[in-house]
Order: structure tokens, then C-alpha cells, then sequence
């Protein structure tokens, strides 16, 4: 048996989710997001994010949500200041920048945040016309190595990105996750108010697929479904995304998958840190990253899926484990007492 930690997009989706689908399957809908699941479900996400004029559209993916919004918003010469370790810098392939815009990346630390103080130094560079224009910061709640954005953070880069004519654009594939983080310190409502443009994710939240952009000012918007269609994004049966989503926030589905997520990783990351294993980062969300040396990684990996992360030293390397909504406490329990197991025979 193996135990799965991979990553929280490794199963289907949540029954509720699964029911919703098959109860809408045979209905007949209008395509294309035009039909009545998908119009009830934006109203609902305008109503929880208390942003009653916004724009909603669903897309497929994240790296899709990325590219689509992010080069809606600029202009041709504008460029995007991103973390280095951001996922629309590490992990798509150039898809952003294939668009023909720029990535202006800031060195972080490890918690792959963004503040003023990074950002300044590289605006006044782009100072020169002779270089691209940053317009838009790019960060992710929760981040690449699930920290979350406090109100204090978010609060002051929000102030400086509007002192400074930019728009702010957060990633939320693991929004779920970010909010119901005991770190965590805003609601849903709270952090819109914050940023220009952002998503709620749902492959990483216990949906088949899909991820909801939310773009505050609908000045902004006008033709934005041309292009998100000029760019492959749009699904002729999107009422399938709508009966997601719809299903997602009923009964608080949203939250409570993402907080049994997050349980199951704090379960796991007291497990990992009992046995003798040391955190290379103490994340408070769903995404835990341990020092593992290697004569042990070698036996985990037939026990276990996860993810070796990067080299920490010639005999150690950083591995991710992830949880998701179908994240059990035996399946906690059962990795916890293998790893045990693969300890003591290798002392």
C-alpha cells in the first residue's frame, strides 16, 4: 500500500462536488458559462467575496487563469514583478512570458513573500523607458511554500502597489487553504478588498477541475471573454464549472474541505517532528516541507508519493508532503508509523 501525499489535486473531487455533477448531467444547459449554474455561482462568489459589481469567470487551471488575467491587464511594453520562486515564474514553462510580457523577479527568503521593501528597488530601476513598465505584482496566498499573507502584509503591499499605479493579482490555487489557516487573519471578503484581481482555486480544493477569477473593477473588463476565448479558455460545456463552483460554496464546502487539509498536515508535520525529523520551513497550510536524509528517502519512496523538493545537502534532501480534502487520520497515522518502521531498521 502506498500512502498519497503528492499533491492535492491526486483524486477526483469531493462526493458533494461528484453529486452535483451527475444531478446536473442530463439536465440539458446552455454552453459556454451562459447558463443558470454558472450565473447562480458567480452571484454567489460576488456576494461571499462582498464585491456585488465584480467580474467572475471560471477557468480550467491555474497556470491558464495566470496567463489569461495577467496579460488581459497589461498593456504590450508592461511587465509583471513576481517572487522568484513564484509559480508563475518556476513552474509553467514560459507561459506567461510567451505572451510577449515580461517577469520582473524579486529575490525572497523562503516563505516566498512580497513586501514594499522588495518591491521599491526595482522600480525605481524601471525608471529607465528604455526598459519594460512593471504594472502588475504577482503573489500567491498561500505561497509556493504555504505561507499565508497576514491583514498587516497584505494591507501595506495593497497601499503601496495603489501609491505606485499597480495592480495587485493573487494566485489563490491554495486561497482555501491560506484562509483557513490558524496563521491566517482575514476573511474571504477582507482579503478582496485588497487586491485588484485574484482567484479562488478549486483543483486544489476538492474539485475535478477549475479555478474562479474575480477582477474587482469591471471598468477594467470589457472584451475580457474575446480574449480569455482568443486563448483556449473558454469551455463549451462550462455549466459543468458552474455546478462546481455552486456546489463548492454550499454548505460552506469550501472551508471545510480546505480546514480538513490543513488538519491532516498539522497532524502529520507534530508526526514528522516527533519521530526526529527537522521542518525546512514550519508552514501552517497544507503544503509541510522536511529535511529527510536520503538513506531514509530511498525507503520512503515505496512507502509514500511525495515530492523531493530541492537538494538540501549531499545527504539530505527537502521532500513536500501534501494534504487534501481527502486527506484521512489513518492515512496520517499509517504514513507516520511506516516512516517509523523505515527509522529504527536503518539506525
Amino acid at each position: 500500500m502506498k500512502y498519497w501525499f503528492k499533491n492535492d489535486y491526486s483524486f477526483g473531487a469531493h462526493p458533494q462536488i461528484m453529486n452535483a455533477v451527475i444531478a446536473a448531467n442530463l439536465q440539458g444547459n446552455i454552453g459556454y458559462g451562459f447558463d443558470e449554474h454558472t450565473q447562480y455561482a458567480k452571484d454567489i462568489i460576488r456576494e461571499k467575496c462582498g464585491l456585488p459589481n465584480a467580474m467572475v469567470e471560471f477557468m480550467i487551471g491555474g497556470t491558464q487563469t495566470n496567463v489569461v488575467a495577467c496579460s488581459f491587464m497589461l498593456r504590450q511594453w508592461e511587465a509583471v514583478i513576481c517572487a522568484n520562486s513564484a509559480h508563475i515564474n518556476g513552474h509553467e514553462a514560459g507561459a506567461f512570458e510567451s505572451t510577449g510580457h515580461k517577469l520582473l523577479q524579486v529575490e525572497v527568503g523562503i516563505d516566498g513573500k512580497l513586501t514594499p521593501e522588495l518591491i521599491a528597488p526595482l522600480l525605481e530601476i524601471h525608471k529607465d523607458v528604455h526598459l519594460t513598465k512593471p504594472k502588475l505584482v504577482y503573489i500567491s496566498n498561500a505561497t509556493e511554500t504555504g505561507e499565508v499573507y497576514t491583514k498587516a502584509e497584505l494591507m501595506a503591499l495593497s497601499k503601496f502597489c495603489k501609491s505606485n499605479n499597480l495592480y495587485l493579482f493573487a494566485d489563490g490555487a491554495r486561497l482555501g487553504a491560506a484562509l483557513t489557516s490558524k496563521s491566517n487573519d482575514l476573511t474571504l471578503s477582507e482579503f478582496a478588498s485588497f487586491v485588484d484581481l485574484f482567484y479562488i482555486g478549486g483543483t486544489k480544493n476538492g474539485l475535478m477541475y477549475g479555478e474562479a477569477l474575480v477582477i474587482k473593477n469591471v471598468d477594467l473588463c470589457e472584451d475580457f471573454f474575446r480574449m480569455k476565448k482568443q486563448m483556449g479558455a473558454v469551455m463549451a460545456k462550462g455549466w459543468i464549472q458552474g455546478v462546481m463552483f455552486k456546489a463548492l460554496f454550499e454548505d460552506d464546502l469550501f472551508y471545510k474541505m480546505a480546514s480538513n487539509a490543513n488538519e491532516m498536515a498539522e497532524k502529520l508535520q507534530y508526526g514528522l517532528i516527533n519521530l526526529g525529523f527537522k521542518p525546512w520551513i514550519k508552514s501552517p497550510t497544507n503544503q509541510l516541507f522536511f529535511i529527510i536524509p536520503n538513506k531514509v528517502k530511498s525507503k520512503l519512496n515505496d512507502i509514500c508519493e511525495c515530492e523531493d523538493w530541492c537538494v538540501y545537502d549531499n545527504n539530505h534532501m527537502v521532500v513536500r508532503f501534501v494534504t487534501s480534502f481527502k486527506t484521512s487520520e489513518s492515512d496520517v497515522d499509517g504514513l507516520i508509523e511506516s516512516i517509523k518502521n523505515i527509522v529504527l531498521k536503518s539506525r
